[in-house]
């Protein structure tokens, strides 16, 4: 294959590939919460200490995000997706074929390593995979893998793990995983590495203009979407008085309008990308008031909740773009930064929220969730600054 030559024609084959990827990794990703029961029994220990298959993923993840840039500086960056494609199939073979958790932990190790390097490579590669007005674009559609997994990972492995038995669901998942990895084989350019990042690269890149204040507000959106997300179960229990069916009735809302945003939001950001990043959480912030403080009844918080997975589907796209506008010399490094505040606000926004559901229950949670967006919208109106497409390169 050739080296893909700057500002070449849209590689959208190889965009779908990536899609392809995220799905199998994000898919896998979500599996155990679906699985954690059957998973447990049949490996003969507690369901706590197959959760920690999750705990792990996630841990691994944020480690391998600041580091895989330098560990991988010199290799051809189609070897090192392929290679990440590869570690998901061997993942979900691992756990499939675990005789005890030891094993299974360690396939989810390799998966964590595909996780983070996956994401911290995957802008970089869209940068150069498509022209720079054409990004946001195919962000959104790299992104929708994210919201199909959404939709599709949890009632899925939960209804063919009742069917065939959780082993058969990770074996199906490294199908998933060979199949993205022949389209990325087929189709993925040849793109050698664009520069020497080291360890100091990720300091150097922190301490830019504007780039720690905007890697702080991300957090901070993140943090309080996570913070919402993680109890949504409980309020729609406590609160909104729906039955499991109900939940998943109001989830499947929230992931199909999540799938949604993901396009909405590139379509917004080749409109104005400053606007969307202070839109968005400032609607969030003020769809989670909405729960708090308006009458609760289903109907009402299913349309809230679908609203605020509208909005959030444009975040990632948003937040991906603004980052190959700021840094677009050092998108790898700047990007590994971005996935390693993303996870540090998953773990911080469930653990905060945690603490806040045993003191206060759900309801106080979804306020603090909302002040902490509309205390990011404001950061990013006041102190985030976006480069338009022509300045990008310059």
């Amino acid at each position: 294959m050739n080296e893909l030559a700057p500002r070449a024609r849209p590689a959208w084959g190889a965009v779908i590939s990536m899609a392809l990827g995220v799905f199998g990794l994000v898919t896998a990703e979500f599996l155990p919460a679906s699985l954690l029961t059957p998973m447990a029994a049949d490996l003969g220990i507690t369901e706590g200490m197959a959760g920690q298959a999750v705990t792990v993923t996630a841990a691994v993840a944020l480690l391998t995000s600041l580091l895989i840039s330098t560990a991988t500086r010199r290799i051809d960056r189609r070897h090192v997706l392929l290679g990440f494609s590869m570690l998901l199939v061997a993942s979900n073979l691992m756990v499939a074929f675990a005789p005890n958790l030891t094993v299974l932990l360690i396939g989810r190790v390799l998966l964590g390593m595909a996780l983070g390097g996956f994401w911290t490579m995957s802008i970089a590669t869209m940068m150069r995979l498509v022209p720079e007005d054409l990004v946001p674009r195919g962000l959104s559609i790299m992104f929708s893998g994210v919201s199909a997994a959404t939709i599709a990972a949890a009632p899925l492995g939960s209804y063919f793990g009742d069917l065939f038995g959780w082993r058969d669901v990770f074996r199906m998942a490294a199908m998933l995983g060979v199949l993205a990895l022949i389209v990325q084989f087929l189709t993925l350019p040849r793109m050698a590495p664009s520069g020497m990042t080291r360890l100091r690269t990720l300091f150097d890149v922190l301490m830019r203009p504007r780039v720690g204040l905007g890697m702080l507000a991300a957090a901070l959106v993140f943090t309080g979407h996570f913070a919402f997300f993680t109890y949504i179960r409980p309020f729609l229990e406590t609160v909104t008085g729906v039955g499991v069916s109900g939940v998943a009735t109001i989830l499947l809302g929230f992931g199909v309008a999540n799938f949604l945003g993901n396009y909405l939001g590139g379509w917004m950001v080749e409109r104005s990308l400053r606007l969307t990043m202070i839109l968005m959480p400032l609607l969030m912030g003020t769809l989670g008031l909405s729960l708090v403080l308006l009458e609760s009844t289903p109907a009402t918080d299913a349309a809230l909740v679908a609203v605020w997975g509208l909005a959030f589907g444009a975040i990632p796209v948003a937040w991906s773009t603004w980052l190959t506008r700021t840094v677009p010399d050092e998108a790898e490094s700047a990007s590994g930064l971005l996935v390693a505040a993303i996870n540090l606000a998953i773990a911080t926004g469930a653990a905060a929220g945690g603490l806040i559901f045993d003191l206060g229950g759900a309801l106080n949670v979804f306020a603090a969730s909302a002040a902490v967006l509309l205390l990011a919208a404001l950061m990013i109106l006041m102190g985030v600054r976006t480069r338009p497409l022509a300045s990008a390169s310059t």
